[in-house]
């Protein structure tokens, strides 16, 4: 699957779908989409299918190698399905995307979005993001501190699976 990859999680994964966007990642998620539905928006949209059930990967399609998937064990916290992914795939992190609703965030002029942005955060940041779907207003604050620690230690994690040879496979 050439280009930056794009995912579609299965029920059981939209927090994970929430941080693959945080690590820059399109990722798509419905809890009441069908097995059959991911399978063939997948296929159409040439995205990775991540998903926790077996039952999917025995999907034409995806047996057959016609869609990416990679299997998400269950009982992983979500920093764990991450690292999971990132080693299977080996995904660097990217700039992140809205974690709502998998927009692209573009560097916007805090006179454009001051409006909404609390008066101690004017003060003391100068960087500021507005998404292109959704319009929430991003900055980097001590909230995205706290995303991007625990973005790198899903790397940890991953370079650690790789270097025990636990690397799924894709």
């Amino acid at each position: 699957m050439p280009g930056q990859p794009a995912f579609l999680c299965d029920a059981m994964l939209g927090g994970l779908a929430r941080w693959l966007r945080a690590a820059g990642y399109s990722a798509w998620f419905d809890v009441h989409a069908a097995d059959g539905e991911l399978v063939r928006r997948a296929l159409e949209q040439g995205r990775w299918l991540l998903t926790s059930d077996s039952g999917i990967l025995e999907r034409y399609a995806v047996s057959e190698g016609l869609v990416g998937c990679v299997f998400v064990p269950r009982g992983l916290s979500v920093l764990r399905q991450l690292a999971h992914v990132i080693a299977a795939l080996k995904l660097p992190l990217r700039d992140c995307r809205c974690m709502d609703c998998d927009g692209e965030l573009v560097e916007t002029p805090l006179a454009e979005v001051v409006q909404h942005v609390p008066a101690k955060v004017k003060d003391v940041c100068t960087l500021f993001f507005r998404c292109r779907g959704c319009r929430k207003v991003y900055w980097r604050g001590t909230h995205w501190q706290s995303i991007r620690g625990r973005l790198r230690r899903a790397v940890e994690l991953a370079a650690a699976l790789a270097d025990a040879g636990e690397r799924p496979p894709s």
